[in-house]
């Protein structure tokens, strides 16, 4: 299987990051990492030393799980993200960052990633007025995105949007949440991106 399809807490817990996965039950603090904060198993709770290889192919599992990627599309973006100027480990992340399932969700139309992904193949979401499908597609500053008419009032969606006054909203997004639309205004810097990924190990892992 392409996709990851067990249980999301499970490989928070085993990587030791929060990854974004649950939404809502981690903003309430009901996530199993902060209440069982060690990996799952029956020895979960003895951490064994990681050598260097093990750390670099955890950061690369994180940025995985976390965006929702698989591995051929990974590589993809890092033989992108190589053949780019600047820095390898920035160029990625903030690639990854331009895909529309990850746009939808920093907008605060979905409440994770993978419901963004969801709302997106089930053809909720336009770009510019036309429906997209392909959560892969990548987004360009400029673009509009918006939900799409007859789902405006889906109530995951509604609450999606309420939960982004707790959590606040991206820099490199201007969104109208009473029309539930938005505009993707720039490509974002590596230090605006948050997330608990060294994507260094990850260029050192592929550069092997």
């Amino acid at each position: 299987m392409a996709r990851y399809r067990g249980p999301r807490e499970k490989i928070e817990r085993r990587l030791d990051a929060d990854l974004g996965l649950k939404g809502e039950r981690r903003l309430n603090g009901k996530s199993a990492l902060e209440k069982r904060p060690f990996a799952p198993g029956q020895h979960g709770q003895r951490r064994a030393k990681i050598s260097e290889y093990g750390l670099q192919l955890r950061e690369k599992q994180k940025a995985k799980f976390m965006y929702g990627v698989s591995e051929k599309q990974f590589r993809k973006y890092f033989k992108e993200a190589a053949r780019r100027e600047g820095n390898t480990g920035a160029n990625l992340i903030t690639l990854i960052e331009q895909r529309l399932d990850n746009v939808v969700y920093r907008m605060g139309f979905a409440s994770t990633r993978a419901f963004a992904r969801q709302l997106t193949t089930h053809g909720h979401i336009l770009v510019d007025g036309k429906k997209v499908d392909i959560p892969s597609f990548i987004v360009r500053p400029g673009q509009k995105i918006e939900i799409r008419e007859k789902s405006k009032n889906n109530p995951q969606i509604v609450r999606a949007l309420e939960l982004t006054n707790q959590t606040g909203m991206v820099d490199w997004v201007d969104v109208e949440k009473d029309k539930v639309f938005g505009i993707f205004t720039r490509i974002p810097t590596r230090e605006e991106v948050v997330i608990p990924v060294e994507e260094r190990l990850i260029v050192e892992l592929y550069s092997k």
